[in-house]
């Protein structure tokens, strides 16, 4: 099967002089690209890359693809920028890894897809959202409990997630806010902290999806109000280790599993998926975000769980694809 591939690297995405030190966060490394292409190959695909961006567009009109294995994060600071290039192959009528436009767009929408998940009976702590100036001085922090950690709207892994971004008070949520509506140009928010273990679950496959494993983000150092922010996930070897699989109390465990299937399902997941939550000290998680494109380069949360669980890398990135060959019943049996 001849099998584009879509991505955005680090370096051929522009940012301007004003732009944060964590813009380019999301976007993948060449080495990244490399394990996907030998993946592919070595399963006797010829693959195509396809990049992101224009050079995208000018590529996949150009070259005849199959399918297309995509992990491109979008360009600029849009909640539907992880919708762009599979909006682009669904008008070409070309068949692709990962979720859907909507679905894309949604999941990069924290407090839409807290809403959506609340529905369902999932527990997510309290938020408030900003989305402006004017609204700072509007906001109403009655019945809402502090810390709380302040976090751009949009963005994934782990961007505009920083140790400060921690805070004790209205008037240092205030200030916060004010310093990253100007920094990240989108809206704001403000959800309340949960002091307990981060864990990360693993989502594979659709009918059914299943959890491929759990694991704990345990900190070398820093025991209490652990954030695992983008400095952390930046130096990880050194600050973290990680812990797969998790060792919860089984009904924690059991809670987690049901609201990740849950989560998964009800945003219209497909193929692969990451979904984090924070355990409270009495055993209870929140769901604080889903990621429906998660990274799987070797520094990637999904790829380090799935090594810990005997997994190879090429294990994992094979996995994603058969998932969604598994979708086009053509291309499985044709």
């Amino acid at each position: 099967m001849r099998v584009g591939l879509a991505y955005d690297l680090k370096q051929t995405v522009r940012v301007d002089s004003t732009a944060p030190d964590d813009a380019l966060e999301e976007y993948d490394s060449p080495a990244t690209i490399e394990y996907i292409r030998k993946a592919l190959e070595g399963a006797g695909h010829t693959v195509v890359t396809l990049g992101g961006g224009q050079e995208f567009i000018r590529n996949i009109l150009q070259e005849k693809v199959d399918f297309v294995f995509n992990i491109s994060e979008g360009r600029g600071t849009y909640r539907s920028r992880e919708a762009q290039v599979p909006s682009i192959l669904e008008m070409l009528d070309i068949p692709y890894t990962g979720s859907d436009p909507e679905t894309l767009a949604i999941c990069l929408d924290k407090p839409l897809t807290k809403k959506l998940v609340t529905l369902e009976g999932v527990s997510t702590p309290e938020w408030r959202v900003i989305s402006n100036e004017k609204e700072i001085e509007e906001v109403s922090w009655n019945g809402f409990y502090f810390p709380a950690i302040v976090k751009p709207v949009y963005e994934g892994s782990s961007k505009g997630v920083h140790g400060k971004s921690l805070v004790d008070s209205a008037v240092q949520a205030d200030e916060t806010v004010r310093e990253m509506l100007a920094v990240y140009r989108q809206p704001v928010m403000v959800e309340q902290f949960i002091d307990g273990d981060e864990v990360t679950v693993g989502m594979l496959g659709n009918t059914p999806p299943r959890v491929l494993g759990m694991m704990r983000i345990l900190p070398r150092k820093q025991k209490n109000r652990f954030v695992y922010s983008v400095e952390v996930k930046r130096d990880w070897r050194n600050l973290v280790d990680y812990e797969a699989p998790s060792i919860l109390k089984e009904s924690t465990q059991a809670l987690i599993e049901e609201y990740s299937l849950k989560t998964f399902k009800t945003l219209g997941c497909r193929d692969f998926a990451r979904i984090d939550f924070r355990v409270s000290k009495d055993g209870i998680p929140y769901m604080l975000e889903i990621n429906p494109l998660p990274g799987l380069g070797d520094y990637s949360d999904l790829v380090i769980m799935a090594l810990k669980l005997g997994w190879t890398h090429e294990g994992v990135i094979a996995a994603v694809f058969n998932a969604a060959l598994e979708r086009h019943p053509l291309w499985v049996h044709g």
